[in-house]
């Protein structure tokens, strides 16, 4: 019986290694590339749905720490999440309060750009400019009061000549209140590089947490050139 079990199973593990599923070069993957953007609107909209049906009632800090404060584990765990608060000063606000103090590219061997927050370019006019292939990474500084703000992330969309090049989601983490400013680097990454990529770009950056509400919403436009600007 062994033995025709074992058959069967062979029988039936139609293309690929077992447990795998069979793929297909047939040249349709392409379009599944193609319906990605709209996939991935769809399963935001189900994800964000799906949210709000499991969210229970927001309570304030002071009401989260005094909860669970008969299980040990759970007190020591929001202890060390929360280090020192000062709660007389968080009060009993349920909101989170997050506020964007600097944006910043960093570039080695390069003066860092700071972008003005909140923005002040009403116009088209390019804040700064990085050369093409060149490294960088991006730093924020923010703080955090009146509660714990949860899945903080940080969304970035880029067009250039009105055609969008790249649609990013970074996720910061969770933090809780502190008087001090929280520093947040990102990865390393490469400007593109080629004819092509040269030229305007606009940008919209936003930074939200895991309920959705937004915290900064800035516009600005860069270049990516040839080679790095020369000093004034």
């Amino acid at each position: 019986m062994e033995e025709e079990e074992l058959k069967n199973n062979k029988n039936n593990n139609v293309g690929g290694e077992p447990g795998k599923l069979p793929h297909s070069d047939d040249g349709h993957a392409d379009n599944d590339i193609n319906d990605g953007d709209e996939l991935e609107e769809e399963n935001d909209a189900q994800m964000k749905s799906e949210k709000e049906l499991d969210l229970g009632p927001q309570v304030s800090l002071k009401e989260q720490l005094e909860k669970d404060k008969d299980d040990e584990s759970l007190r020591k765990w929001k202890e060390q999440l929360l280090g020192s608060v000062d709660l007389s000063a968080v009060g009993e606000t349920k909101e989170p309060d997050v506020k964007i103090q600097s944006l910043t590219i960093i570039c080695p061997g390069r003066p860092d750009v700071i972008l003005p927050i909140p923005s002040q370019n009403k116009t088209k006019k390019s804040l700064f400019t990085l050369k093409e292939g060149s490294q960088y990474r991006l730093k924020f500084t923010f703080t955090v009061s009146n509660n714990i703000v949860s899945g903080l992330q940080y969304a970035n969309v880029v067009w250039k000549a009105g055609v969008r090049v790249d649609n990013s989601k970074k996720m910061m983490g969770t933090f809780s209140p502190q008087k001090q400013p929280y520093a947040c680097e990102m990865e390393n990454e490469i400007t593109p590089s080629g004819m092509l990529a040269r030229g305007s770009y606009h940008a919209r950056t936003k930074f939200l947490d895991d309920d959705g509400k937004c915290y900064l919403d800035v516009s600005y436009c860069f270049e990516i050139q040839k080679n790095w600007p020369k000093p004034f």
